[in-house]
């Protein structure tokens, strides 16, 4: 059942909307198809069979009236009499014989004909459904001669059946009209809830989304509008302590650094003034941290511009720097937070390498940059570890080559606030990769 069902679901739709129109029209046509089964039960197989013996009944009662009354004038009557009661247009040929070879009809209407001729006349004949449109011959072996019978098509085929399709098909693609309005504005509300959420995670605006539809999908949509305000709050009551905390850690620091300043070349003093420039260092990791992307709004960027810039900083600071961009990349972006993200991963890469890559260019409906360096890397059990807050690898990689264990955390951070992510490798220069991916 396995496999089965696995092919199965491959054809199934997957938006909600083609799912609920398949809840919709599976019954519609299991029903149109067992009435379509009892009708050509019933109705259709039935009726065509009674027509058939109607008109073998006519021509069997024709050939009866003109043996009993033999004669040229009882002829023309008796065939005048079916031609004006049973619509039926009769020729005789004397002496013709008709082919001995047995003819076989596939049709409904001659099956059904050749049966009841079979069972009322019980003589040589020949069916002709193909020469004429409206009309259908029927050639009668008799003693001396042929009968030909020419009657209307209507007397063996009943155009209820066409009429009953017409309706049936009719009224289901009515209703499946109908049912697709119906669902697709069902569907909206959920599609705006979606559109919302995605926006939401991507840090874009989203004041303008208000609960609509159903009332299940109103009461999703409040949720999520709750759920936003909690989360914003959280993260302006995070950034409000934290920026308090280092407000009030600077000005002891201040007073610290004043008292430092008139000891002058004591004992012990640049020991101190190292310390606390370290305290400093990691107060502002600290805060870049709890500050996120903070109150700036998304705007269209030059991508390009930003890591000409960001590259331009790392070459200030020693690093060399190996930039490729391919052609002018606008993308939706908070310029200061996603500048800091770069800063933070080709810092880091220009710490610890002799060489760093940059390389940016579209990929599909996203944006992908990596960085490479040639330096020694991190361990693949380590890929995931290196982003957790304050972690911070052992070897080459130690707290002594400086940082508080926030840039990559920070990087992540504002990458996923963007609707992205960051994602750690091998680098083919032997180093460490970086990619990071940003949604247009």
């Amino acid at each position: 059942m396995g496999p089965i069902t696995t092919t199965i679901k491959q054809f199934l739709p997957k938006s909600l909307l083609g799912r609920s129109l398949l809840i919709i029209v599976m019954p519609l046509v299991i029903l149109q198809l067992v009435s379509a089964a009892i009708f050509w039960e019933t109705h259709w197989d039935k009726v065509s069979q009674r027509l058939a013996r109607g008109v073998a009944g006519d021509i069997a009662a024709v050939i009866n009236l003109v043996r009993q009354y033999p004669g040229r004038e009882n002829q023309e009557w008796i065939f005048r009499i079916a031609a004006n009661n049973m619509e039926m247009a009769m020729l005789f040929d004397a002496g013709a014989v008709l082919p001995n070879a047995k003819r076989t009809y596939s049709g409904l209407m001659e099956t059904t004909l050749t049966e009841a001729l079979d069972s009322h006349v019980g003589r040589p004949y020949r069916i002709d459904t193909e020469t004429h449109d409206r009309d259908v011959v029927i050639d009668i072996q008799l003693a001396n001669g042929v009968l030909r019978v020419v009657t209307p098509r209507k007397r063996l085929f009943s155009s209820t059946a066409y009429v009953f399709v017409i309706w049936m098909v009719g009224t289901s693609l009515i209703l499946f009209a109908l049912a697709t309005i119906f669902m697709r504005n069902q569907v909206k509300p959920i599609r705006r809830l979606a559109i919302a959420a995605d926006n939401f995670g991507k840090g874009r605006e989203v004041s303008t989304f208000k609960p609509e539809g159903a009332a299940e999908v109103r009461q999703a949509a409040a949720a999520f509008l709750a759920m936003r305000e909690r989360i914003i709050r959280q993260i302006s009551q995070r950034t409000d302590m934290l920026a308090g905390v280092s407000h009030d850690l600077r000005t002891p620091l201040t007073r610290m650094k004043l008292q430092l300043e008139m000891l002058g070349d004591a004992e012990g003093a640049a020991e101190l003034k190292a310390d606390i420039a370290d305290m400093e260092h990691m107060l502002d990791g600290y805060l870049a941290f709890a500050r996120g992307e903070g109150a700036e709004e998304p705007q269209p960027t030059d991508l390009t511009a930003l890591l000409n810039e960001a590259a331009a900083q790392a070459r200030r600071k020693g690093g060399v720097i190996d930039l490729h961009t391919e052609g002018q990349l606008m993308v939706p972006l908070r310029p200061n937070a996603f500048k800091r993200c770069l800063t933070n991963l080709i810092d880091n890469a220009i710490q610890y390498a002799d060489h760093v890559s940059v390389r940016a260019g579209q990929r599909g409906d996203a944006v992908e940059i990596t960085v490479d360096d040639d330096g020694p890397g991190i361990p693949e059990n380590q890929l995931d570890d290196v982003f957790k807050p304050f972690y911070r690898l052992d070897g080459s990689r130690n707290p002594g080559t400086g940082g508080v264990g926030l840039g990559l955390t920070i990087a992540r951070d504002v990458m996923r606030g963007h609707g992205g992510d960051i994602a750690l490798s091998a680098s083919p220069n032997g180093g460490l990769r970086a990619r990071l991916r940003v949604p247009l």
